[in-house]
């Protein structure tokens, strides 16, 4: 009978087991899926106003672990998974006046570029020196993410997280494909070094190839970095330019920050006339030239008469010429504008924006968004023009290049003030839709390292803050609170020689966009080539 009831009492007392081991099974399955988002927040962690760009290495190598060895499939769905952990928190700022419709709808769009590079590095990762190709297929996805769809959304990218960081200077080598590529190679390659570490531990074996890779992989962006330091210098070139940087503020916060009518043209004729009056009484030093915001004339003044004057005696009362940022409408077309006003010939040159923002300045989708709201379309009820050409400002013999707004996001739109004999560059910008948000630290950021791109001072004219002075050196010198008047002057070194960067354009990443489509053409030939020989 013992036995018996040992025998009968013995599956009951096993019967829990398969489950508790099953359930272990799900939670294994899932820790793959929970360290991509963890790795994707530790990437986000790494972006302004927060000066932890390092932690963009571990969060690289961490998603390196997460995909290595992964089918295609998986790794499609972990690259998603680490790209809504990244861009969900970058870019909560979009919901900050239409809600979080539209935030969901744009992250999870741009993830799916984050989830086809994912796939991509899964594909090449079990390839020889994969860290390489993986970097690349990487900066290939942010190329693509740059351009596409209208237009494209280049917020984001790595190099724009490393203003503070040890490979800023590798912007002046390649700008920020390069830059971005450096250290994503390098997180891979700690990755990769940690990796086969343990497998020598495990082993007794040591894979020379492989080791050498891997460690070429941190150490040569580290090392490009500070070789690249000798392109780096605030030194002026063409003399300088005292300017001046106007934030005046505006009456509210949000989309409706200009409902009161004249007012934001006001506050910055206000600022511009305090200054003018510190500079008679010698508590500021008078400027060559002044720089005021995107949008700083809420009402075109080439229509109403008022606000002409107002900008007028603002420039007459400084008694340079003032850059003033307006939205225009010209021969039927609407067009967001920076006027160049003179003291004595009022409006001489004009620059129309144009890279303009897709749901902010016009509207993709117009009936399938007025489906959805119908306010939305309200609030978008004409699209804006785009430019046609760069702009470059003669202000009392200085070039002042312009990029205004969200172009500072676009590799071109900078690059080719530049080109046009730009000695300085201003980025006039309108921050204040997105309230106190951290999207106008991310936009500095961007600023900074254009400034170092191509050695350039770069300065950040903004109406509600923060506006800002920037060395070729990417160092902010000066800058203002958010939502307060102010403004900024400081004489700053003018340059005319081209970094690398500037010259070379397009074509490292375009180089780069080539070796991850290398990667990926050996990576298939290779498991067509293991499906013959297992098929023989």
């Amino acid at each position: 009978m013992t036995v018996t009831a040992t025998s009968v009492d013995q599956p009951d007392q096993l019967e829990p087991r398969p489950a508790s081991a099953a359930r272990r099974g799900r939670l294994l399955r899932l820790v793959p899926a929970a360290a991509a988002v963890l790795c994707g927040v530790l990437l986000y962690v790494s972006f302004p106003p927060r000066t932890l760009w390092w932690l963009a290495l571990p969060a690289f190598a961490g998603f390196a672990w997460v995909l290595r060895g992964r089918s295609w499939k998986a790794a499609l769905g972990l690259g998603y998974l680490f790209g809504l952990g990244f861009l969900l928190p970058l870019l909560v700022w979009t919901s900050v006046e239409v809600g979080p419709l539209p935030w969901l709808a744009l992250v999870a769009a741009e993830a799916v570029f984050v989830a086809l590079a994912g796939a991509g590095i899964a594909a090449v990762s079990r390839l020889p020196a994969w860290p390489v190709w993986a970097a690349a297929l990487w900066t290939a996805g942010e190329a693509a993410r740059a351009r596409v769809p209208f237009g494209g959304f280049p917020w984001g990218k790595i190099a724009f997280g490393q203003a503070d960081g040890v490979f800023l200077p590798l912007a002046a080598v390649g700008g920020t494909p390069v830059l971005g590529f450096a250290v994503v190679l390098c997180g891979f390659g700690l990755y990769e070094a940690g990796r086969l570490l343990l497998e020598r531990r495990r082993t007794r074996t040591v894979r020379r190839a492989a080791a050498t890779a891997a460690l070429l992989s941190v150490a040569v962006p580290v090392a490009g970095a500070v070789a690249a330091r000798a392109l780096v210098s605030d030194k002026a070139e063409d003399g300088t330019a005292t300017v001046a940087v106007i934030q005046g503020n505006v009456p509210r916060a949000g989309l409706e920050f200009n409902a009161q009518r004249r007012a934001v043209l006001d506050y910055h004729a206000r600022e511009t006339h305090k200054l003018a009056a510190d500079v008679r009484s010698g508590k500021a030093a008078k400027p060559d030239f002044v720089l005021w915001p995107e949008n700083s004339s809420d009402i075109d003044p080439f229509e109403y008469p008022d606000a002409a004057a107002v900008i007028e005696q603002a420039a007459k009362d400084i008694g340079v010429p003032v850059s003033v940022g307006g939205v225009v409408e010209r021969d039927g077309k609407l067009l967001n504008e920076q006027i160049l006003w003179d003291p004595a010939k009022g409006p001489t040159q004009t620059y129309d924006k144009r890279q303009i923002q897709p749901f902010g300045e016009f509207l993709p989708l117009r009936s399938l968004v007025g489906a959805i709201n119908k306010s939305w379309t309200e609030m978008a009820r004409q699209d804006f023009s785009r430019g046609t050409e760069p702009g470059v400002f003669d202000m009392a013999g200085t070039k002042v290049g312009l990029a205004t707004c969200y172009e500072a996001a676009f590799d071109w739109a900078v690059r080719d003030t530049v080109t046009h004999g730009a000695e300085m560059i201003s980025v006039p910008s309108n921050n204040a839709t997105f309230d106190r948000s951290e999207m106008t630290y991310q936009q500095l950021a961007m600023s900074r390292i254009r400034a170092v791109e191509h050695s350039r001072t770069v300065t950040v004219p903004v109406t509600s803050g923060v506006s800002a002075v920037i060395l070729p050196d990417g160092r902010i010198t000066q800058k203002t609170g958010m939502f307060v008047p102010a403004y900024l002057v400081q004489k700053v070194p003018l340059r005319t020689s081209t970094t690398p960067a500037t010259e070379l354009g397009v074509l490292p990443e375009l180089a780069l966009v080539l070796v991850a489509a290398g990667g990926i053409g050996w990576a298939i030939g290779s498991g067509l080539r293991a499906r013959r020989g297992g098929a023989a």
